[in-house]
């Protein structure tokens, strides 16, 4: 039977950990999985401009011995040109997998319904699966026992945040959110991410000022305050977000050894300050190299033999 990747949610806390499990072994070995993918062809129907999640799967299929086409905005202009269904119906028939980079989230779910090969959510504007998943298993390679570790998020309540409150919540990490008010993560989102954690006994807490939420963090995560499509707000946003800053005197508030992570793009001097992003205790280059390895992992799963 198909299985897509449009949402963390979808996922059991099972099929995360097997997930995360084979990301271990195509680390210590990626020559072992040379072929895994062998014949495969995986098309990146992307409308928006990407540097990880476009290389790291063109590298990443590559390395399990198949083919990537990257289709750029202006080649399909989806849902204009041509609908979704048709070009869901069309690119199945040519290949074996589809990760779709999108605006508008019901782009990913109707790819996902009419295509009858494998759907990734590269990113919409409300999830972003993919670096979730990268993140929690970030995440795990530098805190031994990291379930039950507090994960501070501070910024934006956008389609990052609102797959981190699906990746903690299925895998038992603790977050704490700081957000201004009117950029609070999905409400829907955090009703179901909060029924999840309870079951892993897990929290999810919301706080008004950064300060209160990174206290005793073993991780604090930010990222960008106007996303790509936010352009046009960046202005505002700059006043409204100025005192989310991720920097040295926050930092100071948080566990001696606090893991800091950004999902990158940075923009620097905004969200977050040289001192910080450049600091011993930064880890967020390890989060960009571990995108490739987990969707090499996802891949196999997804186009593998069943």
């Amino acid at each position: 039977m198909k299985k897509d990747l449009i949402s963390i949610r979808d996922l059991s806390g099972k099929e995360i950990r097997d997930l995360f499990s084979l990301t271990d072994k195509l680390k210590k070995d990626k020559s072992k999985f040379s072929d895994a993918l062998s014949g495969k062809t995986l098309v990146l129907v992307f409308q928006k401009p990407s540097n990880r999640t476009r290389v790291s799967f063109e590298v990443g299929i590559y390395q399990l011995g198949g083919n990537s086409l990257y289709l750029a905005p202006h080649e399909i202009s989806l849902g204009v040109r041509e609908s979704i269904e048709d070009v869901a119906k069309t690119l199945a028939r040519y290949v074996d997998g589809i990760v779709l980079r999108t605006y508008e989230h019901q782009n990913a779910i109707d790819m996902a319904r009419f295509s009858d090969k494998p759907v990734i959510n590269g990113l919409t504007d409300f999830l972003h699966p993919c670096q979730a998943l990268a993140d929690i298993y970030t995440i795990r390679e530098k805190i031994k026992n990291f379930k039950g570790a507090l994960m501070s998020y501070v910024g934006d309540g956008n389609n990052v945040c609102n797959s981190l409150l699906y990746a903690c919540a299925k895998t038992g990490l603790n977050i704490n959110l700081a957000a201004p008010k009117g950029y609070e993560a999905n409400k829907r989102v955090l009703k179901e991410a909060r029924a999840i954690a309870a079951s892993h006994k897990s929290s999810i807490k919301i706080f008004k000022n950064p300060q209160e939420a990174v206290k005793g963090a073993d991780v604090i995560y930010t990222d960008v305050w106007a996303s790509m499509g936010q352009e046009a707000e960046s202005r505002k946003r700059k006043k409204i977000f100025k005192n989310f800053q991720v920097n040295s005197k926050l930092v100071k508030l948080a566990k001696k050894k606090v893991l800091i992570m950004h999902c990158l793009p940075a923009h620097r001097g905004q969200e977050i300050t040289d001192q910080v992003i450049d600091s011993k205790n930064s880890i967020v280059f390890d989060q960009a190299e571990n995108r490739m390895h987990v969707q090499k992992a996802l891949l196999i799963k997804l186009l593998g033999k069943k």
